[in-house]
């Protein structure tokens, strides 16, 4: 028994996370026995999924970063397309904040679709880290055109 909860403890660890601890008594769970930790990193990445699933969502993040990002995403060996583009979150001990820069698709309702990010952001969230979502900060700094696909492939096919 003592073997266990050491390696739970040290399972447990970390730095840069939020963390919860229970307290111990005779009506407590094992959920609530010990702490769990969540790293901004995790939150950031549930908000990002959470906000692409979004119909009408172009993409995630402002003018500079989806230019360096296209820029990583052609290069050899570059990264792909990074899941938290776009997405700020500060976390506590029990909520969290979410800030989301995004572009949207056109011809959507612009405010619905911010409603409908914002709902899904903070769904995703608590239910899959418990935090309690205070805001969610939309910014929209782009809106996509079907005719900028075309010049986006024309760019990126000029030499073989």
């Amino acid at each position: 028994m003592m073997e266990a909860t050491k390696a739970a403890k040290a399972q447990s660890r970390g730095s840069g996370m939020t963390t919860t601890q229970g307290s111990p008594g005779a009506g407590t769970t094992p959920a609530t026995r010990g702490r769990t930790t969540i790293a901004d990193g995790v939150v950031a990445k549930i908000a990002g999924m959470a906000a692409r699933e979004v119909p009408g969502i172009h993409s995630l993040g402002g003018g500079l970063a989806r230019t360096m990002g296209a820029v990583r995403e052609r290069v050899p060996g570059g990264r792909a397309t990074s899941v938290t583009r776009g997405v700020k979150v500060e976390v506590g001990e029990r909520q969290a904040a979410v800030d989301l820069s995004l572009v949207v698709e056109y011809g959507v309702a612009i405010t619905d679709t911010v409603g409908e990010v914002r709902e899904n952001v903070i769904t995703a969230v608590e239910r899959m880290t418990g935090l309690e979502v205070v805001e969610v900060n939309v910014a929209v700094t782009d809106v996509h055109l079907p005719d900028e696909e075309e010049e986006e492939e024309a760019g990126a096919v000029r030499v073989q």
